[in-house]
């Protein structure tokens, strides 16, 4: 439109990112296939581990973000499904605002999504594998969420170019899980320390890693996104 004006960027995400979250929260169905996939999954491992406490609690940490990859799958692969049953995206893409918003409001809602995820999930876990936080909640908190939004960039775009594909239950998980192994493994590691001490001040090296992987997969998902949207 001739004398438009551009909607600003972080006007124009939070808009968006109200508007999933009141979605989301009227139905709720994938946050309940959420919780409940996660709980069955960690109690699996508890049930494969055996009675051996020893062994759970070691590996508690590992546990808890296989039980949380699983669960993006499902939260990742259903972030277009409103926009692509309404034909929402193309409206989006023509209105007079910055495409890159869409990522922000994208990722941004899938990350709070696996952080209520993770939340829900410390406690089970904390009861269910007999484990104590050594170093409190507070390094708790921040290492969900540092992995929680190192989940979420990449798969957001990749949940994008899935979006349009026949078989993108199978290649979600094909595109996203081979890249996010090194934020994986910095999660599981640092929980780990979290959960049992950190005798030696490894926890910030693992920050450090986490940190550096949001930062060039958020920036890389801001700039490439229009692309993405546009193919």
């Amino acid at each position: 439109m001739r004398g438009a004006r551009p909607i600003s960027l972080l006007k124009t995400v939070g808009v968006l990112l109200a508007k999933d979250l009141l979605i989301e929260w009227r139905t709720r169905a994938r946050l309940n296939a959420l919780i409940f996939f996660a709980l069955a999954t960690l109690l699996l491992f508890s049930f494969a581990v055996g009675p051996d406490s020893k062994v759970l609690a070691r590996n508690a940490g590992g546990y808890l973000w296989l039980a949380l990859l699983f669960s993006s799958v499902l939260a990742l692969g259903e972030s277009f499904r409103v926009e692509q049953e309404n034909l929402t995206l193309d409206g989006l893409r023509l209105a007079p605002a910055d495409a890159r918003a869409i990522f922000l409001s994208k990722a941004l809602g899938n990350a709070l999504l696996l952080m209520l995820l993770g939340a829900i999930l410390i406690p089970v876990m904390v009861a269910l594998y007999a484990v104590n936080v050594a170093m409190g909640m507070g390094s708790f908190a921040a290492t969900v969420t540092l992995g929680c939004m190192a989940i979420s960039a990449p798969g957001t775009v990749y949940s994008a170019i899935a979006s349009n594909a026949r078989a993108r239950d199978v290649l979600l998980p094909l595109l996203l899980f081979p890249l996010i192994i090194p934020a994986l493994l910095a999660a599981a590691k640092a929980t780990s320390l979290v959960l049992q001490g950190d005798p030696m001040n490894q926890l910030g090296s693992w920050y450090g890693l986490l940190i550096g992987f949001n930062l060039i997969y958020w920036g890389l998902g801001f700039l490439l996104f229009p692309r993405v949207i546009e193919d």
